[in-house]
């Protein structure tokens, strides 16, 4: 919550670049008439790269916490839209993995935050947040600070800064829900390359699981799943063996992702 406040253009702002109070509350009364009160969308957005599972984080102009993008939900908007929108602005990424997996409720989320705020500021008032997690490929996104963010940067999940209100307790849970769902959903589509290697998925499930998998169970158990398309072709890799490259077959994919799998990692 707070962290991008993803209105039509006009209407972006944040707390923390409101020099000026009286604009401050303009702005905040023109984001009012737009948004739901009270409730509001946080994104986890998890990208895969050189063996490292990292997440996107943001930092605010004048916060020294960092925090995880998000905004507030349209009035005549659906929350997976408002998750996209917010996504979408933030990353570029018009095409990516969303789940919902909890909604976070406890009291004094954000207020501590603000009480540096006026009393009758609408978004200072307690706030439900939507959570989800994005699935997106790390080299499609190229993270860009705007005119309200003074960074915008990929992080190691094990090197995760501290993080503002309670964005460490939505980032936790949702690193917790991912793992849970690769015990019976598909994960890799949008976190690894069009084409990869069997080496490079394994390594892609391990960094998950946090353990080492067999390599011989790890290839026959993901051939059983029916999901991945061999190709006819290698990677060079200097003088050692070419690894044979796969992708996966996205109808497949698709019914796997609705179905489920019947055999856990």
């Amino acid at each position: 919550m707070l962290d991008i406040i993803s209105v039509p253009p006009k209407n972006d702002f944040t707390f923390a670049v409101m020099e000026n109070m009286d604009l401050f509350i303009q702005r905040s009364e023109q984001n009012y008439q737009n948004c739901v009160p009270h409730i509001s969308i946080d994104c986890v957005v998890f990208g895969f790269y050189g063996g490292t599972l990292k997440v996107l984080l943001l930092k605010m102009k004048g916060q020294k916490k960092w925090g995880l993008p998000g905004g507030f939900l349209l009035k005549e908007e659906d929350a997976d839209d408002a998750a996209q929108r917010i996504l979408t602005a933030r990353t570029g990424a018009t095409k990516v993995f969303l789940e919902q997996f909890k909604t976070f409720t406890q009291p004094n989320r954000s207020e501590g935050a603000l009480k540096h705020m006026p009393d009758g500021i609408w978004f200072k008032q307690r706030f439900i947040s939507i959570g989800y997690y994005a699935l997106v490929n790390y080299q499609d996104i190229e993270p860009k600070p705007d005119e309200i963010s003074d960074a915008c940067e990929w992080k190691n999940i094990d090197e995760v800064p501290e993080l503002m209100m309670d964005h460490r307790t939505i980032f936790d849970a949702a690193l917790r829900n991912l793992r849970i769902e690769l015990n019976y959903k598909p994960i890799g589509y949008n976190l690894l390359p069009e084409e990869f290697t069997m080496p490079e998925l394994q390594s892609l499930y391990e960094t998950l699981l946090g353990r080492t998998l067999n390599r011989g169970n790890f290839l026959r158990k993901m051939l059983a799943y029916d999901i991945l398309i061999k190709h006819d072709k290698t990677r060079t890799i200097g003088a050692h063996r070419s690894p044979i490259l796969y992708s996966f077959d996205i109808t497949k994919y698709n019914t796997a992702l609705e179905g489920g799998m019947s055999e856990a990692w």
